[in-house]
């Protein structure tokens, strides 16, 4: 009973929209804009800078994307189930770093430099996957206005240099709602605007607008955000029969993908452009390391769920079913990533 209440509260019509549609259309664009910011960051003056440097993690994260939605395509290929290809295809970058975290200085510095590049290109990766292949029919009108706005505010940026907040804001605001119209996912308003916003690596944190939005937004994104975006999408009642709906193709592509799939692509493409010359490891950083990231890769939450909710919109069975196995897959990738990466580090630190 409680259940269906919860269930039902997400589902209130609010301004035209549900609740569940404003957090997931509307504060996740927000949360979308926040990882623009950073991949706008790291492409400017992070690890992704460098050319040399950055190689090596966006080779790892194709691997990433590509094997665990092959696993998945190999499973469900021409049945209905086969658009979820992309649910596995996703890591969720705050809970990875999260794990890594709790290991503190038992693991090197360049691994978590590693993982955080890797997650940063499999974020950007998730977002053109679901620009491509989840959108609804497209309205030219909407679309072209929103491009509008945004070539409207690269000028601002480009040639007029206003360093203002307010019209970029604003501007923003425009474009989510034309793309909201459009059929594109509304999200993808919120990478573009962060792209959009003026950065300079050679301005301090209180004088870049870029650095100042990015930093006025981790405490909201981490705090209000993504629990908000848990509770509505999360909230699973668990039927009699949850327990073999693990068994479907859909459900197990999705666990093959992300536990297997995530550090297996993330090993073979990083050791193949290692062999060929390619790129090289850091000095600190070994193939335990490697593959200990690539079984924290495998925590997908966020965003496969995310995924999944434009995968298999109006289904909500499907939905229900690939939430948990999202879910096991995210709990048994998270354990055995901190497992593998906890004893080896103590075995490398005896030894």
């Amino acid at each position: 009973m409680f259940g269906e209440q919860y269930l039902n509260f997400w589902h209130i019509e609010l301004l035209g929209l549900s609740i569940e549609h404003w957090v997931n259309d509307g504060l996740m664009a927000v949360f979308f804009l926040f990882i623009g910011l950073e991949l706008e960051r790291e492409l400017y003056s992070g690890e992704l800078s460098d050319f040399k440097k950055a190689l090596l993690p966006f080779f790892a994260a194709v691997g990433g994307i590509a094997i665990p939605a092959l696993i998945h395509f190999v499973l469900n290929a021409d049945t209905p189930t086969q658009i979820g290809m992309g649910i596995p295809m996703a890591t969720d970058i705050a809970f990875a770093l999260g794990i890594l975290a709790l290991l503190g200085s038992r693991v090197p510095v360049s691994l978590k430099i590693f993982l955080t590049a890797l997650a940063v290109i499999d974020d950007l990766g998730a977002i053109i996957v679901i620009a491509v292949f989840y959108t609804a029919d497209i309205s030219a009108m909407y679309l072209i206005a929103a491009m509008g706005v945004f070539a409207l505010m690269v000028v601002m940026n480009r040639f007029l240099r206003v360093l203002s907040l307010m019209p970029y804001l604003l501007g923003g605001a425009i474009m989510w709602f034309l793309m909201l119209k459009s059929g594109v996912h509304a999200t993808i308003a919120g990478v573009m605007l962060a792209f959009a916003i003026p950065y300079s690596s050679k301005q301090d944190d209180e004088a870049s607008p870029s650095h100042k939005l990015e930093h006025f937004l981790h405490k909201p994104v981490a705090y209000l955000i993504l629990p908000l975006f848990a509770l509505a999408n999360t909230g699973i009642i668990f039927e009699a029969n949850w327990a073999e709906n693990l068994s479907t193709s859909n459900s197990i592509g999705i666990l093959a993908g992300l536990v297997i799939g995530k550090p297996l692509g993330i090993a073979v493409f990083t050791f193949t452009v290692v062999v060929l010359g390619l790129c090289q490891l850091p000095q600190d950083l070994n193939w335990k390391h490697v593959l200990g990231a690539g079984l924290l890769a495998g925590i997908g939450f966020t965003m496969s769920i995310f995924i999944t909710n434009l995968a298999y919109i109006g289904n909500s069975e499907m939905i229900t079913a690939s939430k948990i196995a999202i879910l096991f897959a995210s709990l048994t990738a998270g354990i055995l990533g901190y497992l593998w990466l906890s004893f080896f580090s103590q075995n490398h630190k005896t030894s």
